[in-house]
């Protein structure tokens, strides 16, 4: 059997940036790592190397001036960029969901605005759903955009949990307005708002507060965004409708959950790596800890449940990629890696004993990072709320 999580039926091209964004990541991320996380430091110099990579189109079309690749190979991609740190995974993470969103619901005007510069990375996206009380009852979203009479909208409320609030330059915010419609998540549309990069009032009426000092996740910025009057344009609504911001959402949440997926294969496959090599080299009784039939049964344990995680991905990543209905395959594979990568990831750290509990040892900052993969882009209790009305859709009475 060759190594874990390999992926078959990929072109020569899948396989040539999958192989160059894993030397990548061997060479500039995983030396690197450990220093940034510990100092929480934005790892300009990596995001700078991923943007001469090309990266930030990755799934933008050719046309404007994208790779025009597959949620696949950026899946792919993701799980490797994970492996070596889960936060310079998370750069490109909001950032996709938006030019994804963009791509399928933008107007042309907002695509030929947006997506060629996006492709290079001069223009980088955030996603904006969460508020401080809404949980993930997103229909109860209480941040208004109120139509003046010259057409414009005045927007006030509070977001939170923002991915690179701070660093990007684009935001797309879901944000309620009153269309009338009997059903709440009808009267939700979402707003571009492209700022300049930064903490404070960036905007007039837009403030980024600060980074949000979290357990794990350390480097990339989580936020807070606070709309006091802000004024935003008719032209600034995706796809130009007011009222189709939920299901543009949703339709960027799947995409978001192929990438927590990946990014969960990628942590837990790194965990796995540290397991058995510290369990090769350290010996009790006489032998490698390995030989000891209890971390070798954890071992097959942990293995085996990686490559189940990197093929519930994979799967999930096809189906979008194929058109179809992908909502039960990607709350699956979210569900199903997230839990398996925590797993993996506490094995790992067993078998490590006290050494794990060094800051010294990489698997003290996987242990921090995991806990985030069950909570982001729904929880696990969200997913099987999303796969049972899913599966009993297929099999009603």
């Amino acid at each position: 059997m060759s190594r874990l999580a390999q992926t078959l039926g990929l072109t020569e091209f899948q396989t040539e940036i999958v192989a160059a964004v894993r030397t990548f990541v061997d060479r500039e991320i995983i030396p690197a790592a450990q220093e940034l996380e510990h100092s929480d430091t934005y790892p300009q110099a990596i995001v700078d190397k991923m943007r001469d990579m090309g990266l930030f189109g990755l799934m933008i079309p050719e046309e404007y001036g994208g790779l025009g690749e597959s949620l696949l190979t950026y899946a792919l991609c993701v799980e490797e960029l994970a492996r070596g740190w889960m936060s310079v995974s998370g750069v490109i993470n909001t950032h996709f969901i938006v030019a994804y969103m963009i791509r399928q619901h933008g107007t042309d005007a907002q695509k030929n605005h947006y997506l060629p510069r996006m492709a290079t990375g001069e223009v980088r996206g955030a996603f904006s759903m969460s508020e401080p009380e809404l949980g993930s009852d997103v229909a109860a979203i209480r941040t208004k955009a109120k139509r003046e009479a010259d057409g414009d909208y005045l927007i006030n409320g509070q977001k939170m949990w923002l991915t690179n609030g701070g660093s990007s330059t684009l935001v797309a915010a879901l944000v309620r307005t009153e269309e009338g419609a009997a059903k709440p998540h009808a009267n939700l549309t979402t707003f571009l708002i492209e700022k300049p990069a930064g903490f404070g009032e960036v905007l007039p009426g837009l403030t980024i507060p600060g980074k949000i000092d979290k357990m794990g996740y350390k480097g990339i910025d989580t936020t807070e965004l606070l709309f006091d009057n802000y004024r935003a344009g008719a032209g600034d609504v995706l796809g130009g409708t007011p009222g189709r911001g939920f299901s543009q959402m949703m339709d960027g949440v799947e995409v978001g959950r192929v990438n927590v997926s990946a990014r969960a294969c990628g942590v837990a496959i790194r965990a796995f790596e540290l397991a058995a090599r510290y369990a090769q080299q350290r010996s009790t009784f006489g032998k490698p800890i390995a030989e000891h039939q209890a971390v070798a049964f954890s071992l097959a344990e942990m293995a085996t449940k990686v490559e189940a995680a990197h093929l519930m991905m994979v799967n999930a990543a096809r189906l979008k990629d194929s058109g179809e209905r992908n909502d039960v395959a990607a709350g699956m594979s979210k569900y199903l890696t997230s839990e398996y990568c925590s797993e993996v990831t506490q094995a790992s750290f067993r078998i490590h004993g006290g050494y794990g509990y060094s800051k010294e040892y990489e698997i003290e900052r996987l242990m921090r990072e995991a806990p985030f993969l069950l909570i982001g882009e729904g929880t696990s209790e969200i997913q099987k709320m999303i796969i049972s009305k899913g599966v009993l859709r297929s099999y009603a009475l």
